[in-house]
C-alpha cells in the first residue's frame, strides 16, 4: 500500500522559526554540491564490532523496501529544489544483499527526479562473500562504478574474531572478481588495531591489500562503540604504544607504494579520492533515504541549513501509517563552527577560507579566535587561503573539536 503525501509530510520543514541570526557575523549561504546516500539496512550476521543501523534478517523485503525508497525520496525533493546530484551512495548493513535489478530500478528512478553529474560517482558496499562476487558485473551494468569492498582482515584467525563471515581467501577473491567484472575504481575497507594483532600482522594485511592494487584504501583502528557486542564483552586490544607504531608503520608503507593520505583514515591512488566522503568532509549538501539515514541540506532563500534523519527500525519505516522521517533540526550559527570542523579538518589539506563563508553564511571571523588558538598549540597551520591540522593535530582531532 502506498504512504499517502499527508502522512509522509514530515520533511517538510515550512513550520520552523528562520530567525537564526545570533550574534555572529553573516554572509551570504551559497549552495554546496550535493549528493545521495541510500541505506540498505540488513546484514546476514551483526558483527561483534558494529555500531551501524544494521538488522540480521532470514527474508528480506527487497521489493516492497525499494518502493518505499523512491518514496522517501520524492518527499525530500522540495528540500533540493531541482539541484544535480554529484554522487550516490549505497551503505548499510549490506547493500550487496539486494540484486541489480532493485538497484538500477532504484537508480533509475533517482535519475528520473534529480540529474546526475556527467562524472556523477555511485558507490555500492559490498562484502567478499561469493553470492555477492557473482553480482559484480551485474551491478556495474545497473550503474554503479564504484565498489566498496569490506575485506577489514585479510587474516583467518582475525576474520574470526570480528565475526566476519568471510574467509581471507574469499576477501583476495572478491578483489579480482571485482576487477574481472569491469571495475577500475574500487575501495577496500581494512582495519587495524585488531584484538591481540601485532605490528607485523597490521603491516601484512596492509601489504595485501596494496598488493591487490585498488585505487582507494579505508585503513582504520577498530574503536570499541557503544551498543555493540565488543562494548558488552570486550577484547584485548593492542597497546597504546603498538596502535602508535602500528599507525607510523603502516602510513609509511601506504606512502612508498604512492597512496596519498588525504583524511584521517583516508588513503588513495592519485586522483581517486572518494567524490562521495569528499562531499561529507567540505560540509556539502546530502540527501539520506532508508532505514536511519541522515541528510543535510542548505537553502539560500532563507538561508538555513537543516539536518533530518529517517526512522531506524526497518519495521517502522515500512509501515504505511508511519513517517520516514523521525527528527528535523535547523543549525544554529553556534551549531556551525562545530558542524564545519568535525568535517573538514578530518582532511590533511584542511578548508579553504572561503569554504567557511560558502557553506554556513558565516564570515571567517567567527572562528579566528579559536583557530588562533589552535595554532598556538601547534594543533593548526593557517596560511592566507587555507587551514589544515599540522602533523600533531592530526593524532589530536578531539583536542582540535574540542576548541569549537
Amino acid at each position: 500500500m502506498s504512504k499517502t503525501a499527508s502522512m509522509r509530510s514530515g520533511n517538510n520543514w515550512g513550520w520552523i522559526n528562520h530567525d537564526r541570526l545570533g550574534t555572529l557575523s553573516i554572509t551570504r549561504l551559497q549552495q554546496p554540491p550535493l549528493s545521495l546516500y541510500i541505506h540498505i539496512p540488513w546484514c546476514t550476521r551483526k558483527c561483534p564490532y558494529c555500531d551501524f543501523n544494521s538488522h540480521v534478517a532470514r527474508t528480506i523485503p527487497e521489493k516492497e523496501y525499494t518502493a518505499a525508497l523512491i518514496e522517501d525520496l520524492d518527499r525530500d525533493l522540495n528540500s533540493v529544489e531541482g539541484r544535480q546530484l554529484q554522487s550516490i551512495f549505497f551503505g548499510g548493513g549490506t547493500p550487496s544483499l539486494f540484486s541489480a535489478r532493485s538497484i538500477n530500478k532504484i537508480l533509475q528512478e533517482t535519475n528520473k527526479r534529480l540529474s546526475f553529474a556527467a562524472d556523477i560517482e555511485i558507490t555500492l558496499e559490498a562484502n567478499p562473500g561469493s553470492i555477492e562476487q557473482k553480482k559484480f558485473s551485474d551491478y556495474l551494468a545497473a550503474g554503479v562504478n564504484r565498489l566498496s569492498i569490506g575485506a577489514q582482515s585479510f587474516n583467518q584467525q582475525h576474520l574470526e574474531k570480528l565475526g566476519r563471515i568471510h574467509s581471507n581467501d574469499e576477501a583476495i577473491s572478491a578483489i579480482g572478481a571485482a576487477k574481472a567484472a569491469g571495475f577500475s575504481n574500487f575501495n577496500i575497507d581494512l582495519m587495524h588495531g585488531l584484538p591481540e594483532q601485532s605490528e607485523q600482522e597490521a603491516i601484512t594485511d596492509l601489504q595485501q591489500a596494496i598488493d591487490l592494487q585498488p585505487t582507494h584504501i579505508s585503513w582504520y583502528q577498530l574503536t570499541i562503540e557503544p551498543n555493540t557486542s565488543f562494548y558488552n564483552s570486550p577484547p584485548t586490544l593492542p597497546s597504546d604504544n603498538r596502535l602508535a607504531d602500528i599507525q607510523d608503520a603502516g602510513e609509511a608503507l601506504l606512502q612508498k607504494h604512492t597512496y596519498q593520505q588525504y583524511e584521517v583514515s583516508a588513503f588513495c591512488l592519485s586522483g581517486n579520492r572518494s567524490k562521495h566522503n569528499m562531499n561529507y568532509w567540505t560540509f556539502g549538501d546530502y540527501l539520506g533515504i532508508g532505514a536511519g539515514a541522515h541528510g543535510k541540506t542548505s537553502k539560500t532563500n532563507d538561508q538555513s541549513i537543516v539536518r533530518n534523519w529517517k526512522t531506524r527500525s526497518p519495521k517502522d519505516y515500512l509501515d504505511p501509517a508511519k513517517d520516514f522521517c523521525a527528527g528535523v533540526k535547523l543549525l544554529e550559527n553556534s551549531d556551525l563552527p562545530l558542524e564545519f570542523a568535525m568535517n573538514a579538518l578530518r582532511l590533511n589539506d584542511g578548508f579553504e577560507k572561503h569554504t567557511f563563508t560558502r557553506t554556513t553564511g558565516l564570515d571567517y571571523s567567527a572562528i579566528e579566535t579559536t583557530i588562533a588558538g589552535l595554532k598556538t598549540r601547534q594543533l593548526l597551520i593557517e596560511d592566507n587561503q587555507r587551514v589544515y591540522p599540522s602533523e600533531l593535530g592530526r593524532r589530536f582531532l578531539n583536542e582540535i573539536l574540542a576548541a569549537f
